[in-house]
């Protein structure tokens, strides 16, 4: 058994008006799982359901919120949180991540990716102040930078005393919904975030999964690029990230980051140790590329082998 290795419709949904057109893009290149991401507008549906049913592709997962709202026609994964102060935008939040639910159930996904929201500041945002500090000193090495490491430090203690009441509205959201996920046989993929203020925070994640009710279908997705960025911002290791969260992780976004700092890029041509990284991986994972819409078909195609290299030395042709 090996891990399931999927491209994301991230890479390519905004091109079409056509899902099955879509559907059948991704198939072209040799995927024979896809996830279907957080731009998947309500218009692609019908022809997703028609390529699904016809069995161009399947489905491995879908990233919340999948389809989008209607009228909402942009990748918006973080359109509503959990985690808000505002009762109406938590309803919402519950109302279309059940829909997400539904949506992958009818096309036979068994995981769905999440954001779980974040901490707000009305004024003073920490994080402003890790930016200016970083563009004011190009190069630096944050691991070493006394300086930096003395200003993030009061700006985690910052975000850890503000943090209290968002945690408790994700975790009282999370408590309704996971239930309804779990009688649909859809496993919740939580994944970690690349900015400074969203929940939960690294620190976090491991005892939040550990709580999880032993019934219910969640785990930990790990995004590559993301855990990339935190490291660069000195606020993890992301070999010692990993160690803490792989018992309990259900899938990967697997992408590279530059040397520029963007991230989505073609496998191996960034700064990502993906040998360290494919070491946690497990037969049961799903392994999704996830690009940004400007990468060639060469880029997809490169990256696809660079997977399924690691995984045939991991796990066997």
């Amino acid at each position: 058994m090996k891990p399931i290795l999927a491209l994301s419709s991230c890479w390519c949904s905004h091109r079409h008006q056509d899902g099955y057109e879509m559907l059948k893009e991704m198939a072209g290149l040799g995927f024979e799982w896809v996830e279907l991401s957080h731009g998947i507008r309500i218009t692609l549906v019908p022809g997703i359901l028609r390529g699904v049913e016809e069995g161009i592709v399947k489905v491995a997962s879908c990233h919340n919120f999948c389809p989008l709202p209607t009228g909402v026609h942009h990748a918006a994964p973080n359109l509503y949180v959990p985690s808000a102060k505002d009762p109406r935008e938590r309803d919402q939040w519950l109302r279309h991540s059940k829909r997400s639910v539904d949506f992958a159930h009818q096309v036979g996904a068994k995981k769905l990716v999440m954001h779980l929201g974040n901490v707000e500041f009305f004024w003073f945002n920490p994080s402003r102040k890790i930016d200016a500090y970083r563009e004011q000193h190009p190069g630096m090495d944050a691991a070493t930078d006394a300086k930096y490491q003395k200003l993030l430090g009061k700006a985690l203690n910052k975000l850890r005393a503000h943090k209290t009441i968002f945690w408790e509205n994700m975790r009282a959201g999370l408590a309704e919904f996971l239930p309804y996920a779990t009688a649909k046989g859809v496993a919740l993929g939580f994944e970690n975030r690349e900015a400074f203020e969203e929940l939960p925070l690294d620190e976090d994640y491991a005892d939040f999964v550990a709580s999880l009710p032993r019934e219910a279908l969640g785990g930990y997705w790990h995004d590559t690029g993301h855990a990339h960025i935190k490291e660069s911002l000195g606020l993890l290791s992301h070999r010692e990230h990993l160690e803490k969260n792989a018992s309990r992780a259900i899938g990967f976004h697997l992408h590279d980051v530059n040397a520029e700092g963007y991230d989505h890029q073609t496998l191996g041509a960034g700064v990502i140790d993906f040998e360290m990284v494919s070491s946690f991986w497990r037969p049961e994972h799903t392994l999704v590329l996830e690009f940004n819409p400007r990468l060639s078909v060469e880029d997809v195609l490169l990256s696809k082998q660079h997977a399924e290299a690691l995984i045939a030395l991991r796990f066997g042709k």
